[in-house]
């Protein structure tokens, strides 16, 4: 794999509305590789993500994709070689969930796969294949989520086979899911990466981010705080400091990583 390929952002600073939030931040995600992005609300990690998307401008420094600025690149460009899946995605028409997918795969028009093929390959990849032919907008919060993920899944897909389709960018894609869909979401994601693409998932859920990622940053008031292995990141001391409250991290037998707040036992009553 050529040195240069992979989604970069180099001592990026950002503004928003006046207010520095990213601070000399160096973060890299190669194809084949999940990269979890962690942190407390406010840290950074959604601008992170759009700043490497190409939907924000940094006032310094450099978000780089193969080796080319990103600011450089049009959007059909962009198109063909990311995906992105935002916070909270639009739906301004009365769409089925099959017509929105199929954006996805129309917006590499160049792809030489038949839409149609690409937009059941990703319902079935987020179990959705059953809500084809139901309204969008009519779907419940969960469901309209991996509606729209499913809908970058052929994107991916699509500028894959034209050539690009080397990153997914994933804005917090379990934040409003029961916890089955939540590892339906992540072995998508997962999936992608063991594909070939370059996974960058925002992530509040850490237990998700130890058992699906290869990599995790931390994040900060705009500032990387830490990034490496999740086993190296994820540890008691860093995330307490992180999220400026206890938090235990426990291994257990099969080497899983379980991380959870680590609240003192409720005394009980007297009888």
């Amino acid at each position: 794999m050529p040195e240069a390929q992979k989604l970069e952002a180099r001592r990026l600073h950002l503004r928003r509305a006046g207010r520095p939030v990213l601070c000399g931040v160096d973060v890299a995600v190669a194809p084949g590789r999940l990269l979890a992005v962690c942190g407390p609300n406010g840290a950074g990690k959604s601008s992170l993500l759009a700043a490497l998307a190409g939907d924000l401008r940094p006032e310094t420094g450099a978000a780089l994709i193969d080796g080319a600025p990103v600011a450089a690149l049009g959007a059909r460009a962009l198109a063909r070689l990311r995906a992105v899946l935002e916070q909270a995605p639009g739906l301004s028409a009365a769409f089925t969930v099959e017509t929105l997918v199929r954006l996805g795969a129309d917006a590499v028009p160049e792809s030489p796969v038949e839409p149609a093929r690409l937009v059941a390959e990703a319902l079935d990849a987020v179990g959705m294949s059953a809500f084809a032919a139901r309204r969008a907008d009519r779907l419940s919060g969960g469901e309209r989520a991996r509606a729209h993920l499913a809908r970058v899944l052929a994107q991916l897909r699509a500028g894959e086979a034209a050539g690009g389709g080397r990153y997914l960018l994933l804005d917090e894609p379990t934040a409003s899911l029961d916890l089955a869909h939540q590892v339906t979401v992540m072995r998508a994601a997962r999936s992608a990466a063991d594909g070939g693409a370059g996974v960058l998932c925002v992530l509040h859920d850490l237990n998700l981010a130890a058992a699906f990622a290869d990599d995790v940053a931390l994040l900060d008031e705009g500032r990387v705080v830490a990034a490496g292995a999740p086993e190296q990141v994820l540890t008691a001391p860093a995330l307490t400091a992180l999220y400026r409250a206890p938090i235990a991290v426990e291994r257990h037998p099969g080497g899983a990583l379980r991380i959870a707040p680590d609240l003192a036992p409720r005394r009980r009553s007297a009888a």
